[in-house]
């Protein structure tokens, strides 16, 4: 599970940040753009901040709140931790600069780049962010790292899958054929 979520995890954040670096390449010094910086005067332009009112702002919270699932994962992987009274903190602190940097950061680039009424409307922001720059095969790049991120979703339910099944064996509450774990602590009976 481990080797398998950094590997995903790594092509993410890189990405991201390759996209949030561009982005503001292109929005302070007109990378991609001929050289003409576009500013951030699209973060207020076409109908200024929140044009929807409190509505829109709360209609799109659903969607905020699906991007933070998995972060019980914290919690699940705390048993796998070398020294969890201090990583486990480390992990959860970190979070806020991670949402941070990753949401709020490449959800500013996105925004400042393109009319909010027009994203989505010709394509992903990323793919155009990257062809922009003169990246050809940026749709490729982006349909890949979508795929990894499913795997990932798929890797760490098999991930919590497994473990909860182990744990549910240990506790007399799943048939014990379940409980055992092999000489590295791995359940892979629950796995089956």
């Amino acid at each position: 599970f481990g080797e398998f979520e950094f590997w995903f995890a790594l092509i993410k954040i890189v990405t991201i940040l390759a996209m949030v670096v561009v982005g503001i390449g292109m929005i302070a010094f007109g990378f991609g753009n001929d050289g003409i910086a576009t500013g951030i005067s699209n973060l207020w332009a076409h109908g200024g901040f929140m044009p929807n009112g409190i509505q829109g702002v709360l209609m799109s919270l659903q969607m905020v709140m699906f991007a933070y699932l998995g972060v019980e994962m914290i919690g699940l992987t705390a048993g796998e931790a070398r020294n969890p009274t201090k990583t486990i903190p480390s992990a959860i602190n970190s979070v806020f600069w991670r949402i941070l940097l990753f949401y709020v950061g490449s959800l500013f680039v996105i925004m400042s780049l393109y009319p909010w009424n027009e994203i989505g409307t010709q394509g992903s922001p990323f793919v155009m962010t990257f062809e922009r720059m003169g990246i050809k095969t940026a749709a490729g790049i982006i349909n890949f790292v979508v795929i990894t991120a499913a795997l990932s979703s798929c890797n760490g339910g098999i991930f919590s899958t497994g473990r909860m099944l182990y744990s549910l064996a240990q506790h007399r509450q799943a048939p014990a054929f379940f409980g055992k774990a092999s000489r590295s602590g791995v359940p892979r009976r629950a796995l089956i």
